[in-house]
């Protein structure tokens, strides 16, 4: 198993592309510390799923855009599981809306959630990873962060901050043998709580419809599976010597 002694912190773990990662570690025989913000009846869910594959699981509900909240959980997850050697920074929210019609409340929110966190979860897991001298840190980024889209300057300027936070951990904690990277999912076949956050689906376009497909050229959605791979792949020592990197997991569509 390729993550059999490792602990990883996952956000966001309670639904879609997190409760896939969380099930993949849980697989390759990682014990997790998942969390989500409020869903604590989806999250122990996720939890037993992967307690039933051997490993162990700590649970924390926390809002990671609170700085001192994500120093409590991972104090927490530490206490609870000794250790954390792999962190998957997934929480977003990808708000559209014209740059002209933003308020500061929603910019700041946006940044927050996507941009801040980050930075809070990175200055909390590192000085343990530092100490033991290894560790992964893995951030969940996606289009708007290699691209520029209308009406997504928020999570655009949000999500290209992301990846320059990587860049600029991988630089500093080289000497440390830790690494930072991120993973760019595409049109992933999720579900949507927040349509309104998709303006793309509300003009007639239906979701993995033909209309949709023939803008990715490999002509289907990512599933949650495609882009956990990703994730494990960046988790696992297979990418010991990669760093400061990312990988787009959108079937060929950011080429276009």
């Amino acid at each position: 198993m390729r993550l059999e002694g490792k602990t990883a912190l996952i956000t966001g773990a309670s639904r879609n592309i997190g409760r896939e990662v969380a099930l993949t570690f849980a697989r390759e025989g990682a014990d997790l510390i998942l969390n989500t913000r409020s869903s604590q009846a989806e999250l122990d869910e996720v939890a037993g799923m992967c307690r039933e594959l051997g490993v162990k699981t700590h649970t924390v509900i926390a809002d990671v855009s609170d700085s001192a909240s994500v120093s409590k959980m991972v104090e927490e997850g530490i206490e609870a599981l000794g250790k954390i050697d792999v962190l998957v920074n997934n929480v977003a929210v990808r708000p559209h809306k014209p740059i002209l019609e933003i308020t500061d409340e929603e910019w700041h929110t946006t940044l927050g959630i996507n941009m801040h966190a980050a930075f809070y979860l990175c200055r909390a897991v590192l000085p343990g990873m530092m100490e033991r001298k290894t560790g992964s840190i893995i951030a969940l980024g996606g289009q708007s962060a290699i691209t520029g889209r209308p009406g997504t300057s928020m999570v655009t300027t949000a999500k290209t901050g992301v990846l320059g936070l990587i860049r600029a951990v991988a630089a500093e904690m080289a000497p440390y043998n830790i690494r930072a990277n991120m993973v760019n999912p595409g049109s992933t076949d999720t579900s949507r709580g927040n349509p309104e956050w998709y303006p793309e689906f509300q003009a007639g376009v239906e979701r993995g419809s033909n209309e949709h497909l023939k803008e990715i050229p490999m002509g289907r959605q990512a599933t949650v599976q495609d882009i956990a791979n990703a994730v494990l792949f960046f988790a696992s020592d297979e990418s010991g010597y990669v760093t400061g990197d990312s990988v787009n997991v959108m079937g060929g569509r950011y080429i276009f």
